[in-house]
């Protein structure tokens, strides 16, 4: 797997290459974020759950999603700075008018209870009014890779500079596809002056099926694989093990 997006990369050309350990994407247009995670792949009980949560308002879905969200972020405190602004990748106004609420928030905030019970030394700050979305985009899940990248160029907006400068972020999203989402709004963050970047999600979804058609995904970004790690929504339900990377990736 890629070190920085968790794609799959293509061992075939692994040699020919000058760093493998990155797939084509990043080694072509290197994304504004040092690494995205995921827990699962986009898929059976993970997508209906995601969809209950995000389209039929099935709210008490975020408490459970929010702990799977918790451990694919968990890993990173190895590696992440141990102070860090959480920032949900924004609605725009109307698109939050016409849901009632942003589902990436809500994962975000259910994903720090969980944290700040497993990791109480991480100092995770939710900062969800610090990012904008400037424009109501369209729908990610029917375009293809290159419309997905022009839909969200320009998107994103930071409110005030001076609360992100040298600051490190955590991205947090519902779901992850090509990354041009977590790019764009990577790249807002960047230029507004934050030391760095990093990318987690609760799925992540094929780039293309297997019959070489764009995957329908949503309408925001995702990472996915072709193994099944959801489990139920029972609070009370053990939690797997997460799944930051997984098999049968495609490229962006």
């Amino acid at each position: 797997m890629c070190v920085c997006c968790g794609d799959e990369l293509d061992l075939a050309q692994a040699e020919f290459v000058s760093r493998p350990e990155l797939c084509r994407a990043c080694r072509l247009a290197p994304p504004a974020f040092v690494r995205a995670v995921a827990y699962g792949p986009y898929q059976d009980g993970m997508r209906a759950a995601i969809h209950a949560l995000k389209y039929d308002g099935l709210h008490p879905a975020a408490r459970r999603l929010g702990r799977m969200l918790a451990l694919a972020i968990a890993p990173l405190a190895a590696e992440a700075p141990g102070e860090m602004l959480v920032i949900p990748v924004p609605l725009h106004r109307s698109k939050h008018a016409e849901r009632g609420f942003n589902q990436a928030r809500l994962l975000a905030a259910h994903a720090l209870d969980a944290l700040r019970t497993t990791h109480p030394e991480w100092r995770l700050t939710l900062a969800s009014s610090t990012l904008m979305r400037l424009r109501s985009t369209a729908s990610q899940a029917s375009l293809t890779p290159r419309q997905r990248r022009l839909n969200v160029r320009g998107a994103f907006m930071v409110f005030d500079p001076h609360a992100v400068d040298h600051q490190h972020i955590l991205l947090i999203d519902d779901i992850l596809t090509t990354g041009a989402t977590a790019r764009a709004a990577a790249r807002a963050l960047m230029q507004a002056g934050a030391a760095s970047v990093w990318v987690a999600t609760l799925a992540r979804a094929r780039r293309y099926s297997r019959n070489g058609h764009n995957e329908s995904a949503s309408d925001s970004d995702s990472f996915t694989g072709d193994q099944n790690q959801t489990t139920g929504l029972r609070d009370d339900a053990p939690a797997d093990n997460p799944a930051s990377m997984h098999g049968n990736q495609p490229s962006f």
